[in-house]
């Protein structure tokens, strides 16, 4: 039955391990940590072939600022991490989105959301306006991390357009290949391919070797399907026309110059499709700006956040329900 959860507590009542069902019967593992009594929420969505420590340098610097007066909610994406492997039909942003929404019922149902969300988590985030657009009257503060609303089919990895687009499709297809013929110890002994993939297009300057490494381990952990079926369905988003539902909300737009996978043109459009967003370039960072450029992403996200704790601190008792008046639709900017 979907919702259903069991608990770990870890650190007493303030983080605990939990578990949640989906809609189609897989185990999402989630961590949640902040009083129940938070006034505010915060979201943290992954990127593809990772897990939820895809956040743990922002986590760190959010728990060190705001302590435990902020609820931060991280979750393994179904077939990542410590949640249930996908069958790939079911590796869609659409399922993600669904998940996010499920993991807000259960764990955060009511009050103020920000949401932020790095590569196919940011996608996630801009799928939530069709598969669950009763949570946008939450949603008080946005950050797109690395991402895209769509046209991914155009990116050419940075290589020439002859040669870009047939490496780009196959190197998905390439590590769910290995995944699938050689033991995960193996992989373990020898991440050639792995190691030149984190290296070579998904970090920029400079690259620290802790951080290549647990790029490097979450790759060779990823399941073939995860791999395969979420490559298939992100060459198909476009979500472009839900950007105009976010109009209006506090909403950060965070790329590296040297991104090769979602390059700032996709950035750009994600801020001009959003009235008031603001839109930033980090110089020489690549496609992991969450371990990358550490305190540019933490910053960002405390600006949203203590815009949010503003607001919620000048509204009477009554009226502190997290939902925001609703706007009409605009059209959002190509």
């Amino acid at each position: 039955m979907a919702g259903w959860c069991s608990d770990t507590d870890v650190e007493g009542d303030l983080m605990s391990e939990r578990t949640v069902i989906t809609e189609d019967g897989l185990q999402l593992h989630v961590t949640v940590r902040g009083r129940d009594d938070a006034a505010l929420t915060v979201l943290l969505s992954h990127c593809w072939t990772a897990e939820e420590s895809d956040w743990h340098y922002q986590v760190t610097d959010l728990l060190a600022r705001y302590g435990h007066d902020v609820r931060i909610i991280t979750w393994d994406h179904r077939g990542h991490g410590r949640s249930d492997r996908a069958p790939e039909h079911a590796c869609t942003i659409p399922h993600l989105a669904r998940d996010l929404g499920l993991v807000v019922d259960t764990f955060a149902p009511d009050g103020p959301l920000v949401v932020a969300g790095h590569s196919v988590g940011g996608m996630t985030i801009t799928a939530i306006p069709e598969e669950r657009p009763d949570l946008m009257p939450r949603v008080v503060g946005v950050l797109f991390v690395s991402t895209t609303s769509g046209e991914l089919s155009k990116v050419t990895l940075g290589l020439p357009a002859a040669t870009g687009p047939i490496l780009r499709d196959r190197l998905p297809f390439i590590l769910a290949s290995r995944s699938r013929m050689l033991s995960l110890s193996r992989r373990e002994r020898f991440p050639v391919v792995e190691r030149q993939i984190a290296k070579r297009f998904l970090f920029g300057r400079p690259a620290r070797p802790r951080d290549v490494g647990h790029v490097v381990d979450q790759l060779i952990h990823a399941w073939p399907e995860t791999m395969s079926g979420f490559f298939r369905d992100m060459m198909a988003h476009d979500r472009i026309g839900n950007l105009a539902a976010f109009d209006d909300i506090p909403a950060t737009v965070l790329v590296g110059s040297r991104d090769l996978l979602t390059p700032p043109e996709h950035a750009g459009k994600i801020a001009q499709g959003i009235r008031g967003a603001r839109l930033l370039v980090a110089p020489d960072a690549g496609h992991y700006l969450p371990f990358e450029r550490r305190e540019l992403v933490s910053a960002e996200l405390c600006v949203l956040i203590d815009r949010a704790l503003a607001r919620i601190a000048t509204q009477p008792d009554g009226e502190r329900d997290g939902k925001r008046t609703p706007r009409g639709r605009h059209r959002a900017k190509a």
